[in-house]
């Protein structure tokens, strides 16, 4: 398991309701971050949730979303903040989403490592056998 400290402050890939106009962005991420612009996280596919999306890892895929850098003095704050949103914790094997470093590509084409919230094995499993696609990998384009 990576852990937070060992690999200092990453940013954050948003995919879903955390994105500017959802829902959850201005709770959580207004006034509380230096840097947001477009991201696409490779390799993952995009399906629906109940109210909110699901990545799944999934080779050949694509889902578009924000790179969010919060500031320096609110990181850890929102980093417990999203892991709580995202009803995640270190190793519980209930938890609906996993915490992940992944590398996310940048609107010049060049990739960071940032959090991304994936779904956890067993939602992913369901998803991938019975879930509905977001074809387009952006969930605002669910509408």
């Amino acid at each position: 398991m990576i852990t937070p400290d060992a690999l200092g402050p990453l940013p954050f890939f948003v995919y879903g309701t955390l994105r500017p106009g959802e829902r959850n962005h201005d709770v959580f991420l207004r006034g509380r971050t230096d840097l947001a612009e477009p991201g696409r996280f490779q390799g993952a596919a995009l399906y629906e949730g109940p109210g909110y999306p699901y990545a799944v890892e999934e080779p050949g895929g694509t889902v578009s979303g924000e790179l969010v850098t919060a500031a320096g003095k609110f990181y850890a704050g929102l980093l417990a903040e999203l892991d709580r949103l995202e009803e995640y914790t270190p190793g519980d094997p209930r938890n609906l989403y996993e915490r992940v470093a992944r590398p996310v590509e940048r609107p010049d084409g060049t990739t960071t490592r940032a959090w991304v919230y994936l779904a956890a094995p067993a939602v992913a499993t369901r998803l991938r056998t019975g879930g509905r696609r977001i074809t387009s990998g952006d969930w605002l384009d669910r509408r």
